[in-house]
């Protein structure tokens, strides 16, 4: 990263995750991703869902739609039920996808809570880069395409992933 000789600072890092980004890129994927947070559903069941919302789609579509984001590692099949003639799937998602812009009135409230957690977190970075560095650098090393990649933000990216679902697991369990 080149220095402009300005006083200007990172605030905050975008995370893009190819896979996700590829999987939800079609907005009927984050859509059913929102659906399947709340509860386990079958195709059927998020059909409906879908319907209740106005989004006039076949079953089919849907189910593809599914399939294409359990390829993706975004939703999991939680339950099978044998009936009659088949084996019926309930699909629960297992990552929430987040696209919100918070409003300029919400910076001074969100400054504060950063000041609050900041030594936390300057903390849990301090363990996981003691504690952790051969593993993380070892992440990293299969992460690179090639020898020449070290100013990728590899590890920076590591390390956030570790935090969201530590995050996650946090807020799951409080």
């Amino acid at each position: 990263m080149s220095n402009s000789g300005t006083d200007h600072r990172l605030e905050d890092i975008a995370v893009r995750d190819t896979r996700v980004s590829d999987a939800i890129d079609e907005p009927m994927r984050a859509m059913i991703l929102d659906i399947l947070a709340d509860e386990a559903l079958t195709a059927t069941g998020v059909h409906e869902r879908l319907a209740d919302r106005g989004v006039d789609r076949t079953e089919n579509t849907i189910r593809h739609h599914i399939n294409e984001l359990r390829d993706a590692d975004l939703v999991d099949v939680v339950r099978f039920e044998e009936g009659r003639g088949g084996t019926t799937k309930y699909y629960h998602a297992n990552t929430i996808v987040l696209s919100y812009l918070l409003p300029d009135s919400a910076d001074p409230a969100v400054e504060e809570m950063i000041d609050a957690v900041q030594p936390q977190i300057t903390d849990a970075l301090a363990t996981l880069t003691d504690e952790y560095d051969d593993a993380i650098d070892e992440i990293v090393a299969d992460m690179q395409p090639c020898e020449h990649c070290r100013t990728q933000k590899y590890e920076t990216y590591v390390l956030l992933t570790v935090l969201r679902r530590a995050f996650v697991r946090a807020h799951r369990d409080s």
